[in-house]
Parts: structure tokens; C-alpha cells; sequence
């Protein structure tokens, strides 16, 4: 079957609720798992599935993205694929920064004319998930659709706080309702597995994943159906255009706030995490050039450790170790992120801090850290105390935020010694 697409990943908005992990970068750049960053994931689905045309629009705080995207994925002189990024731009006759998913490919479907496609993927940039595109490009070419949308079963107590699709028998979407009341959802069910059924998993919550036929998003656009898809593309299509259901049965989770992030990084430390690091299906990132982690006399249990860590705990346990972690003699680490360094420092640096009673990049000795997520390049004095906790009320302050009980220590944020956080 001829699949002749072209995938489009969006970069994403401000991400006020990922906040403080989105002050200096998008939420696509966000780190995961160690090693990777979310984008990662939609661009190695597309390519998994076969699928290396790809453009990832990008518009707010897009320089870290743009640097990775660059120095992440290359393709040999004889190969047709891509990954290139499409910036948000001002010209003659549009002065206006994307306003909205649907605005953003709006603005971008002029580069997408030197392009031979039959079907346009749309993507979005911060979810978690593995999924072969070419079994819904099948679906949509085999059934005649003009939109395809990915839904997963969820349910009631999901259901609100999703766009919620209802199917008929054949597949066809009928009605959409964004976040709906518990008392809209009885009229709301649609016909999912008996597996599902069980589970009382019997509302489609749409995934943000969308096949378009070219000609039809073109016509939408001429139409004017507004500047989201979700919001207005979507729900304009419903009885309109042949517009379809593909039920998705794997493991997907939206990484929309601070507790889903960390609850899905956490969930990969398990025996058997719902999203599966070591398939037949690798993770793409950025290759670096970084010796093995070396760990000395520390206690491990349900870990992982990305590259180039130094580690002489006394206790790590249930928590994900990033790039060039530090980890000093005596400290434990508790169900928390650590997302390491963009470098690591020399000899020179050590000495100098260490005159300057300044704390290194990493953790330092005999600090207690739980339920934390630990930025980019964070300097941890020694005896220092990081609990999280429900007990915490929300808050922003100078070198960490606190969202849903956890701690968020800001990126580069200093932390004396001694000091007690939670």
C-alpha cells in the first residue's frame, strides 16, 4: 500500500503547566528517561514506522530544540528523508505568531508545496508513547477517510479532562465534546474491546494524533476553520467530512503537567514499565561521545543511570539518574529525577569551588533528596535536604517551584550547604 506522507511534530506553546522545566526551553527539549528529550519520541515513531519526512514547527523558547533537532538527525547524501525545522516567521502578509496547532501548520503549508505527499501526519511534541503510524495510514486509506484520529479508551473519571470522540460501529466519529461533564458522558460511550469493557474503559479521548488527505486540510484552510485542531478543526469535520476513529490499545500518556512528567519517568524504573525503553523499536536522540557511569559503594534498587555518572551514594532507589550526574559519598536519592549536566566540570573548576566554598554541578555529600525532580546543571551542598511531599503547598521561589507536592530544583539553581527544602 502507497504511503506517501509527510509528518508534521509540533513544537509546542509556552507549557505553562511544565513550568518551572519550560523557563528556558519548549516543552518538546524537555529530558526524559536520562538520555533523551520528548521530541524524541514522535520523531522515532515516524521513523520506526518508515516514515523520514518530518518538519517539527517550533515558535517559543526553540533554541535547545533547535540545536537538538540539528544535531540529533542526519540522514546520508543518497537518502530522501528529513528532519528539518520550520520556524515560527513574520512576513509581508502575515505578521502574526502561530495562533494555535491548526494556525501553526496553517502558516506552514506553503514550505510544504515543494513536497510530494498524499497525506499529512500531525504530531504532537510532548507525549509518551510507541506506535507503528503505519497501520493508521493503512486504516485511513483502506476505509476512504479525510481525517483519521488516533483515540485511546478511557474512563469516566479520564474522560473530563480530554476531547471526548463518540464512534459508530463503522468507525465514523458522530460527536466531540472537549473536557465533558460527568453528567454528559452516559451519551457518550462508544463500541471499544471487551478487554476495555472491563476496564469501564469505554470513552475515546482523542490522542492529538491526526492523518489528514492533503486535499481536504487544504480546503478546511481555505474554509477558515480556525486556529486549533482540537478546538475547531475537529469538531467543524464531524458530519462534514468522512472523519474516523483508529483505537490505539497500547500505553499513552500526555506529558501536560509536572505530576504526569514525573509519574511517567518514574513509572520506567519499574520491573516492567508500561513504556517499554528496550524494544525492537529504539529511541533516537543525539549521540554523545560519553564514557560509562561508574558507581562506587552505593546501594541500587529500581534505577536507571543515563552515561558519564559518577556516583558514590549510599542509596539510590526508584529514580532516573540523567547524562554526567555527580552524586557525592553518603547522600541517597529517592524516587526522583536527576537530570545531570550539559558538561562536566575539570579539575581547575573543582579547586577553585572548593576555595570559593562554591557547591560543584551534582549533588554533593550526605544530602537526602525525595521526591524531586533536579534540572539541568544544579549545584546540591553538601547536607543539603530535598523532600517532597503532599504536605507542600504550590509555590515559585528563586531556586525551586513545588507543583503537586514535588520539588522542582530550577535549572542551574544553587543550593547551599546544609540547607532544607520541604
Amino acid at each position: 500500500m502507497k504511503r506517501n506522507v509527510i509528518s508534521i511534530v509540533l513544537g509546542g506553546g509556552r507549557g505553562t503547566r511544565l513550568f518551572p522545566l519550560t523557563y528556558t526551553r519548549s516543552k518538546p527539549a524537555v529530558p526524559i528517561a536520562g538520555k533523551y528529550r520528548l521530541v524524541d519520541i514522535p520523531i522515532s515513531n515516524c521513523l520506526n514506522s518508515g516514515l523520514n519526512k518530518i518538519l517539527v514547527l517550533t515558535q517559543f523558547n526553540s533554541a535547545s530544540l533547535n540545536a537538538h533537532i540539528k544535531n540529533s538527525y542526519h540522514f546520508d547524501i543518497f537518502s530522501k528523508g528529513f528532519v528539518d525545522i520550520l520556524a515560527a516567521e513574520q512576513n509581508v502578509e502575515n505578521d502574526n505568531w502561530y495562533q494555535g496547532t491548526a494556525d501553526a501548520v496553517r502558516q506552514s503549508m506553503k514550505h510544504l508545496e515543494k513536497y510530494d505527499y498524499d497525506y499529512i501526519l500531525i504530531l504532537s511534541g510532548d507525549q509518551l508513547y510507541q506506535m507503528d503510524f503505519r497501520e493508521m495510514l493503512d486504516y485511513h486509506i483502506k476505509s476512504e477517510g479525510d481525517i483519521t484520529i488516533a483515540t485511546i479508551p478511557v474512563n469516566a473519571k479520564d474522560a473530563t479532562g480530554f476531547g471526548i470522540l463518540k464512534s459508530d460501529e463503522e468507525g465514523n466519529i458522530t460527536s466531540f465534546i472537549e473536557k465533558p461533564d460527568l453528567d454528559l458522558l452516559k451519551d457518550l460511550k462508544s463500541e471499544v474491546s471487551e478487554h476495555n469493557k472491563e476496564l469501564e474503559k469505554e470513552y475515546l479521548a482523542s490522542m492529538g494524533i491526526y492523518i489528514f488527505s492533503k486535499s481536504i486540510l487544504k480546503k478546511m484552510f481555505d474554509e477558515g476553520a480556525g486556529d486549533d485542531f482540537g478546538k475547531d478543526i475537529i469538531p467543524s469535520s464531524i458530519g462534514k467530512y468522512k472523519t474516523l476513529s483508529y483505537q490505539y490499545e497500547g500505553y499513552w500518556t500526555d506529558i501536560g503537567t509536572i505530576e504526569s512528567f514525573y509519574e511517567a519517568n518514574l513509572d520506567l524504573c519499574q520491573d516492567i514499565p508500561q513504556f517499554n525503553l528496550f524494544s525492537s523499536s529504539p529511541i533516537y536522540t543525539r549521540p554523545r561521545m560519553l564514557p560509562p557511569s561508574k558507581i562506587n559503594g552505593s546501594y541500587v534498587s529500581k534505577a536507571i543511570f543515563g552515561d558519564g555518572c559518577i556516583i558514590h551514594a549510599d542509596k539510590i532507589e526508584n529514580s532516573i539518574i540523567g547524562n554526567r550526574t555527580r552524586i557525592g559519598k553518603g547522600s541517597t536519592v529517592v524516587s526522583s529525577y536527576i537530570m545531570g549536566a550539559d558538561f562536566h566540570q575539570n579539575t581547575d573548576e573543582f579547586i577553585q569551588n572548593e576555595k570559593e566554598g562554591t557547591p560543584n554541578i551534582g549533588i554533593g555529600k550526605y544530602c537526602y533528596i525525595e521526591k524531586a525532580i533536579l534540572d539541568k546543571n544544579c549545584r546540591i551542598g553538601d547536607n543539603a535536604r530535598i523532600i517532597g511531599g503532599k504536605h507542600l503547598a504550590d509555590g515559585d521561589f528563586e531556586t525551586y517551584s513545588v507543583k503537586e507536592g514535588i520539588i522542582v530544583i530550577k535549572k542551574g539553581a544553587v543550593i547551599p550547604p546544609g540547607i532544607h527544602i520541604g
